[in-house]
């Protein structure tokens, strides 16, 4: 199973866990000239931008530890274009990341705020 293949699973695994919790998913790999987010979700009165990262070992460290620097400020740049475009200056948003684990048995750990500007 390539890599790509591995994250269109685990992104499907995410939406159906944020789903499950009561998140509503607004967009799938969304994207910009600047970049991709994989999943936009609301809870609440927030938008939630997550970003979506599977393994199958961890032979390359955590999922998270892939979320970088740069990683993270092309999502924030993403995020923004995302907001203007949408006319969502007054709202609440936060930057999470969900760690998709395909190794047995499925596991998901959802880090919320795991970034922020």
């Amino acid at each position: 199973m390539g890599n790509r293949i591995t994250g269109i699973i685990g992104e499907k695994i995410a939406a159906k866990y944020l789903t499950k919790n009561k998140y509503k998913v607004l967009e799938k790999n969304y994207k910009n000239k600047i970049g991709e987010i994989d999943i936009i979700a609301k809870k609440d009165k927030t938008i939630i931008f997550i970003e979506v990262k599977t393994r199958k070992n961890l032979n390359y460290g955590y999922p998270y530890e892939a979320v970088n620097k740069r990683k993270r400020n092309k999502i924030i740049n993403t995020a923004y274009c995302y907001i203007r475009q949408n006319k969502l200056n007054n709202t609440q948003y936060r930057f999470d990341i969900v760690e998709v684990y395909l190794n047995k048995k499925e596991k998901i750990n959802h880090i919320k705020n795991a970034f922020w500007i």
